[in-house]
């Protein structure tokens, strides 16, 4: 049995964990709603980009135009490049072990198909979880920042182009977790290149399209070729100048989508932490009184003892 100092030593211990985890849990809820609010004004913006593209797509096959290089991929089919957005920081409950487990999924099944894979690692915390595994195939890994900006989703992009246009891999998977709730993310695979379009998920609550073998086929894109747009100089100018733009946009979303849902995972976590920790302190305190109450008994009956010895 742990005498009375261990238990207040205990007690003191989790009293303290218990303030940290409560000002940890404040701050997330602080900028939680700053996050969602970043994350939800840019999902309208990535999905009509998306629907514009799928727009040009359709009429690019419909005048037989030529396809860019990002739409059709190149001859390294057997490559699969994956982009896990993670977190910087812990301390936020499964958010960022559900991205590398589903990353591994996705690169386990590419492998038993028959073909190789390589990682881009956004954040921390996967790279982490990776390179002990994966390290000789992680080809890049940059920090999340807490605010992103367009401007530095775009230099990912510019990394992830180049890496293409090196022949580095063929198609690119996207994979991060998108915010539902303070208390719910759904792990997402969206494809970047080819490009594949997704159904507008606020309007139609689907998921985004699985990640296929099979290259895009502009033919069966769901885009309105017979929309009221007038393209100059062409679409297969716009189309070749706005991908990158696109796969840019995308990538942005994600950032802003993995942002608000960390700080969503870490309030929930901290939340949990909190209350785990007041319970904790509850049972200390009721073994400490039963400590008490036992030390207390047995030196009243060493009194009474002694007593009727004399």
């Amino acid at each position: 049995m742990a005498s009375l100092q261990e238990l207040r030593q205990r007690q003191r211990s989790v009293k303290s964990t218990r303030k940290i985890t409560q000002a940890m849990k404040m701050i997330a809820a602080a900028k939680l709603r700053k996050a969602q609010e970043r994350a939800e004004s840019g999902r309208p913006y990535a999905n009509l980009m998306a629907e514009l593209v799928d727009d040009l797509i359709v009429r690019a096959s419909k005048f037989n135009l030529s396809a860019p290089d990002l739409l059709i991929g190149n001859n390294n089919d057997n490559t699969r490049m994956f982009v896990i957005v993670t977190s910087n920081r812990g301390l936020c409950g499964g958010f960022n072990g559900s991205v590398v487990r589903k990353a591994r999924q996705l690169a386990k099944e590419h492998k038993n198909n028959g073909g190789e894979f390589k990682f881009f690692c956004i954040g921390r915390k996967g790279y982490d979880q990776l390179r002990f595994e994966f390290n000789n195939f992680i080809v890049d890994k940059v920090s999340l920042m807490d605010k992103p900006s367009y401007s530095y989703a775009s230099s990912i992009c510019d990394n992830l182009i180049g890496l293409f246009r090196d022949n580095t891999f063929d198609r690119c998977v996207l994979v991060y977790n998108k915010f539902v709730s303070a208390m719910t993310q759904e792990v997402r695979a969206h494809k970047l290149i080819p490009f594949k379009p997704f159904i507008d998920e606020e309007t139609s609550g689907l998921m985004d399209v699985s990640v296929s073998d099979n290259t895009t086929d502009v033919s069966k894109s769901s885009g309105n070729s017979d929309s009221f747009y007038e393209y100059e100089p062409g679409e297969d100018y716009i189309l070749e100048h706005l991908l990158p733009t696109n796969i840019s946009v995308q990538i942005y979303r994600a950032l802003l989508e993995s942002s608000a849902g960390e700080q969503g995972a870490r309030m929930t976590a901290m939340d949990s932490a909190t209350r785990n920790a007041g319970d904790m302190i509850k049972k200390l305190q009721l073994e400490y009184n039963r400590t008490r109450q036992a030390q207390i008994t047995k030196e009243l009956i060493e009194i009474i003892s002694g007593a009727e010895a004399v």
